[in-house]
């Protein structure tokens, strides 16, 4: 799995298990929310730290808490 699409799951993930839609998630992250379906799409492939931190705003949550899943145990991660 690539980032984009381990963040991508870790957002869905979050907003289900907290009942939360995509228009509250945005009101509570202070980013737009076209920025966070653009992310959940697959049209934006590389959130920004900036835009991950307020998402996890939005969540109430660490960054530290957003990234200790599973989903991101096996990245594919390819370095050049």
């Amino acid at each position: 799995m690539e980032i984009n699409e381990a963040i991508k799951a870790r957002i869905n993930k979050l907003l289900y298990e907290r009942n939360m839609s995509v228009n509250k998630l945005s009101t509570m992250s202070g980013i737009m929310q076209s920025t966070v379906e653009s992310i959940l799409n697959g049209r934006s492939n590389n959130p920004t730290i900036g835009t991950i931190c307020k998402i996890c705003g939005g969540f109430n949550i660490s960054v530290g808490e957003f990234f200790n899943d599973k989903v991101f145990d096996n990245l594919d991660i390819d370095i050049k």
